[in-house]
């Protein structure tokens, strides 16, 4: 005998939502009468972070509010919607439902990126942004970011990457040295430094990987988020050696998502 035909649609409700997303998915293919359970609001409400509405008003999608949870839980696993006037970006890891968020370049401190000569602010088609910040010619290369912990998921891994490309023609300055990248948590105190090439000619297949969305990723650090909510989460690039002028490097921004999710 089918158990939705025993329990209560309120108690299977209850049952669906204290497991995943993907479980929760496999129940809606058991039958018809289970996919009805599975599919109602009060599963998915479970599901989203209990701030999802505050931040989808506050962003540039405010007309998911009026798709069902289902609805809105998948677009954002697959779709990123910008806040914070467009220099931020929030989605959700599919499996878990976990908090990411990218910064876009905007949002970063880049020294001389006001400096036409030295930077300059372009729209590309791939990017989610809209700018990115592209470099005409420096010598000294550095930027920082900052953001709370308290808008990430609680008790999770997050791994931190710097997003990038760098153009097919003239960019010098990155087969010659390492750049490097910190991140610093301070609630508990984890100062991460990694050196790491730019030029992904060169062998750093432990930090550096193609993306599926035309850009590059570089694995900044990671940590553990138990920081409550007065944490906070600092990440810094550079590279001062000025014999070495630099250019080509484009910035999508940095991201920070959940790692190590159980596939």
């Amino acid at each position: 005998m089918e158990i939705t035909s025993i329990l209560p649609e309120e108690c299977l409700c209850l049952i669906i939502s204290l497991t995943s997303p993907e479980d929760a998915c496999r129940s809606a293919m058991i039958s018809h009468a289970s996919r009805s359970v599975a599919n109602r609001d009060e599963v998915w409400e479970r599901f989203l972070p209990s701030d999802c509405r505050s931040i989808i008003s506050g962003s540039s999608s405010s007309s998911l509010l009026s798709l069902g949870k289902k609805d809105v839980y998948f677009h954002l696993c697959f779709h990123p919607i910008l806040i914070q006037n467009g220099t931020m970006s929030f989605q959700l890891e599919k499996k878990s439902g976990k908090k990411c968020y990218m910064m876009g370049a905007r949002a970063l401190s880049i020294i001389q990126g006001d400096t036409p000569a030295h930077w300059i602010w372009t729209s590309l088609q791939e990017s989610r942004f809209p700018e990115t910040a592209e470099l005409k010619q420096v010598g000294w290369l550095h930027m920082r970011g900052k953001i709370e912990t308290k808008i990430l998921s609680s008790d999770t891994n997050y791994a931190v990457y710097f997003v990038f490309k760098l153009r097919k023609e003239h960019t010098t300055g990155f087969t010659q040295r390492s750049v490097g990248f910190h991140v610093h948590v301070d609630k508990i105190d984890l100062r991460e430094v990694r050196m790491v090439s730019l030029d992904p000619l060169r062998d750093e297949s432990q930090y550096i990987r193609e993306r599926g969305d035309g850009w590059m990723e570089i694995e900044m650090g990671a940590f553990f988020n138990n920081c409550g909510d007065d944490g906070s989460v600092e990440f810094s690039i550079w590279e001062a050696h000025t014999n070495y002028v630099k250019q080509g490097l484009i910035i999508e921004g940095i991201e920070l998502k959940p790692k190590d999710i159980a596939s």
